[in-house]
């Protein structure tokens, strides 16, 4: 089979590969969509410990049952699903305590093992999600990252009423925006430095798309304010934005070297509350229950591309040129905007 394989930190390669075989408890998934994202990135710059290179990698996987291995009752050759890509032992002290995704032997398909950015990849059956028919092909690969954002939301206070400021338009602070204006929020703001990401987060129903906080007036500051960028300026800047009783959630992802300056008695003396999300947790099915309820995110999809065409992609991922970028490894050439559904 075909395969992108981050030899080295900087060096990709499309290859040919030995075709994977389920193990027990396995299944073997034809890939239909696999989207780029940030962890993609810290992997391709060697920033992230715990890749093991060369590395097959793609976490944000969705595809067919093609295979299944000893054991398996669940999903079945033919299945279309979906793949959480987070393996938590089980064992270690944090699962035991119910907080699994901060697993001290933290494994993930993509991250520490071959991933999506192939035709085939063997995975653990219990991290298979069945997706409806229904789904578009774009709304099927954008599950994995709408769990991360359920995750990010289940972090928060969630009061109705209260005004919120999203820095990044990309697409996961886009999924926030979404995500919180169905929790009751009383306006979603959004902070980007890319035009043509802002023109298209005002035609996503945001109260408002700007290049700086100032404009948008609120003297108080905002009671919630989530960072989706992993920039660390975007950070600084947010932190010292959020009103007094307020909260801050570091939803993207940074480089593990960078650090963020920030004043510890306005915490103190605003009661401020900063708090993490990583990754999924406990929120990969509610996130295909909140798209078949009729939660449309596919204009988020705005270009497909085919294994061959890795490198152009990722350049177009790294210059914040359009919005979600799937890697198709089924089909050869560049697509533009989300697929059609699939029928039957």
């Amino acid at each position: 089979m075909r395969a992108v394989v981050v030899t080295e930190p900087g060096r990709t390669a499309l290859t040919e590969v030995p075709d994977p075989r389920p193990e027990p408890a396995e299944v073997v998934v034809r890939v239909s969509s696999c989207g780029l994202c940030g962890t993609d990135m810290h992997i391709l710059g060697g920033e992230l410990p715990a890749v093991p290179y060369p590395l097959i990698p793609g976490h944000e996987l969705t595809g067919e049952v093609v295979a299944v291995g000893e054991g398996v009752t669940s999903p079945a050759v033919g299945d279309r699903v979906a793949v959480n890509p987070n393996m938590p032992c089980g064992a270690c002290h944090y699962c035991r305590i119910g907080r699994a995704n901060l697993c001290e032997d933290y494994q993930a398909i993509g991250v520490t093992q071959a991933g999506g950015f192939a035709e085939l990849v063997a995975v653990p059956a219990r991290c298979c999600h069945l997706v409806p028919e229904s789904f578009s092909e774009a709304a099927a690969g954008l599950i994995e990252p709408l769990s991360c954002a359920v995750h990010g939301l289940n972090r928060l206070p969630r009061r109705p009423g209260e005004h919120y400021l999203i820095y990044g338009a990309g697409t996961m602070g886009l999924m926030m925006a979404a995500l919180v204006r169905t929790a009751g929020a009383a306006s979603v703001s959004v902070v980007d430095l890319n035009e043509d990401r802002l023109a298209f987060a005002e035609s996503f129903g945001l109260d408002a798309a700007v290049t700086s906080a100032d404009r948008l007036g609120r003297k108080p500051g905002f009671e919630v304010v989530i960072d989706a960028t992993g920039a660390v300026p975007a950070i600084e800047d947010g932190l010292g934005r959020v009103r007094k009783g307020g909260t801050f959630l570091q939803f993207g992802v940074t480089d593990p070297a960078r650090s963020a300056k920030f004043s510890p008695y306005l915490v103190y003396h605003h009661e401020i509350d900063i708090i993490g999300s990583m990754a999924v947790h406990n929120s990969f099915q509610p996130a295909i229950d909140v798209l078949e309820a009729g939660l449309d995110l596919d204009p988020l999809v705005s270009d497909v591309y085919g294994l061959e065409d890795f490198d152009e992609a990722v350049a177009r991922f790294r210059a914040g040129t359009g919005r979600k970028i799937h890697i198709a490894p089924q089909q050869g050439s560049r697509t533009a905007g989300p697929r059609s559904a699939r029928k039957g």
